[in-house]
């Protein structure tokens, strides 16, 4: 071989090594994936934290039902994921009830204090939407619902689904990591309340993950509630020691406020979806919102558009606008409506809110529709061997809520008063009495087989405004795109702020960005956990699938 092509080889190795270690340009994952969908034979629990979900399936093993595994796992979740759920916030349920074939739904959110009026907040600075502190502070409704829900359609006492999360409280567990994260970010919030500090921050700090945290306050709290009952929470010794500290610190509820609390009974609310029908709870919640965007999509060929493409993913962001700027206006405690909530899924109502989608362009500014009088956290599911099917979620609001830790309790009271407008003349301003507006929606969905109404799944996206916009994605993706259940959970992610803002989960592409931006969309950069977590369980022909997200630390597990 002559020198020049020995040359010419010499330099073609030197020219390949070159490319080798070039650094290669970064990638996008292509899914959120991490985990495949569980199926069970006889029963299946889904929930964010894997205690909470062992601890609901042991209900369950046990001879429990659905209810009780719900508020089992509920319960263990206020002691491992303090940060969003508790005794201190509240919850929402719908329940599917296989000896009746019927579904119910409980409302078990607290008022608003008979002494926290729209004056006084004006005049102390409120600030709708993110405030935190005693002015926040409503009464917590959760374990009210908790107790009447195990009362009504449980086989297990109070005392008894408590036990769990006691043993955990009492002698400890390892902080998962996830939380771990979420927890030691708000060590500078904490630090603002001495009782919560000394309760969440043992020895000056968030636990890392691994690391074992007790809450012994927190125990004795639950043990007490087991021996005596919630009224020692509504009203008795436990309600003294609340409304004492809110009191010292300027709050508006008093102990007849814990007295009078009671939750509700409510008449779920449906649209018919892809042959099945969606269910959410009537306002004061956000799920109508969830309903008016699959009634406003229904027009469109969103499978021709193709998954998460640009002109998919914009019809999408749109259509939230329009149904999150009807939230603004007319939803709120379902005794202070303007409109009756079923007005903003009628087919004249939805086809008015279609002619503003421009189907080109994003819009800045989002009017809501018109007026007419006649003519909208940790979230879990559990289904059991008899075919009842529970949609549980239960909510601090923000992380660890108000912030505020009546000494030796252990919980933090939640800060739900921040979903309370001040502007005048709505159905969500804030007065005594009032319960607020909130963005906890469980959600369901049945079928028609041979004439009778089936249950079909439980599910839901934890994750505060991202819910309804979640919820609608996830069952798109299900039933539009035909993902299985795990796969439905992972796809990734939008999530609209306000006006042009959108933000967008990792694996969306490049090019999808950038239609996205030339549309006029804003795209923002948000953290994983801002895209919400989701569980869901799927009643199959014989047994159940059952999916966890894997954007949080739980998991679905059956049995």
């Amino acid at each position: 071989m002559s020198r020049t092509i020995l040359r010419a080889v010499a330099a073609a190795l030197l020219s390949l090594a070159s490319v080798a270690v070039a650094p290669l340009p970064a990638q996008r994952p292509t899914s959120m994936a991490g985990r495949s969908t569980v199926y069970a034979p006889s029963a299946a629990i889904a929930t964010s934290q894997p205690l909470a979900s062992a601890a609901g399936l042991e209900v369950l093993r046990r001879g429990g039902n659905a209810v009780d595994a719900a508020v089992a796992a509920a319960a263990v979740l206020s002691v491992t994921e303090p940060h969003m759920t508790g005794i201190g916030g509240d919850m929402f349920a719908i329940v599917w009830l296989a000896r009746e074939r019927k579904l119910v739904a409980i409302n078990a959110s607290g008022r608003a204090g008979s002494l926290m009026t729209r004056e006084t907040l004006q005049a102390r600075g409120f600030r709708a939407g993110s405030q935190q502190g005693v002015m926040s502070v409503t009464v917590p409704g959760a374990l009210a619902g908790w107790d009447l829900l195990l009362r009504t359609h449980g086989r297990r006492t109070l005392a008894q689904v408590l036990q769990p999360a006691i043993t955990y409280a009492r002698d400890g567990f390892p902080v998962s990591p996830i939380i771990a994260a979420q927890w030691a970010n708000e060590t500078a919030f904490l630090q603002r309340d001495s009782a919560a500090a000394a309760t969440f921050l043992p020895g000056g700090r968030a636990p890392k993950a691994g690391e074992w945290f007790r809450n012994p306050d927190y125990a004795r709290t639950l043990q007490a509630i087991a021996d005596s009952g919630i009224g020692t929470f509504y009203g008795g010794a436990l309600g003294r020691r609340i409304v004492a500290r809110l009191a010292a610190l300027g709050g508006f509820v008093t102990l007849e406020d814990l007295r009078r609390n009671a939750p509700s009974w409510v008449t779920p609310i449906s649209v018919p979806f892809r042959g099945h029908r969606v269910w959410e709870l009537p306002p004061n919640n956000q799920g109508i919102a969830a309903l008016e965007m699959l009634r406003i999509l229904e027009a469109y060929d969103l499978a021709a558009m193709g998954h998460n493409s640009p002109a998919y993913l914009h019809h999408l962001i749109e259509a939230k606008k329009l149904a999150y700027a009807d939230l603004d206006r007319f939803v709120g405690d379902a005794d202070h409506l303007a409109m009756p909530a079923e007005q903003l899924l009628t087919d004249a109502f939805v086809a008015e809110r279609r002619r503003h989608l421009d189907p080109a362009r994003a819009r800045e500014q989002v009017d809501p529709g018109p007026l007419r009088t006649k003519s909208e956290t940790i979230y879990l599911a559990v289904a059991d061997a008899e075919g009842n099917m529970v949609s549980f979620i239960n909510s601090n609001y923000d992380y660890f809520g108000s912030g505020i830790v009546v000494p030796g309790t252990g919980f933090a009271l939640h800060n739900r008063g921040a979903g309370f407008t001040l502007t005048l003349g709505l159905p969500n301003t804030v007065a005594p009495g009032k319960r607020p507006f909130h963005t906890l929606i469980p959600g369901f969905v049945t079928r028609t087989v041979n004439g009778r109404e089936e249950p079909y799944m439980s599910f839901g996206l934890m994750g505060g405004g991202v819910q309804a916009q979640g919820h609608v994605q996830f069952l798109l993706n299900h039933f539009v795109f035909g993902m299985d259940l795990q796969a439905a959970i992972d796809a990734p992610r939008f999530r609209h702020y306000d006006g042009l803002r959108v933000a967008l989960e990792p694996p969306f592409t490049d090019g999808v960005r950038a239609a996205l931006t030339a549309m006029g969309h804003v795209l923002i950069e948000q953290p994983t956990i801002a895209f919400g977590g989701a569980q869901a369980i799927v009643r199959l022909p014989r047994g159940f699938a059952a999916g966890s997200d894997p954007r949080k630390d739980g998991m679905a597990v059956g049995y």
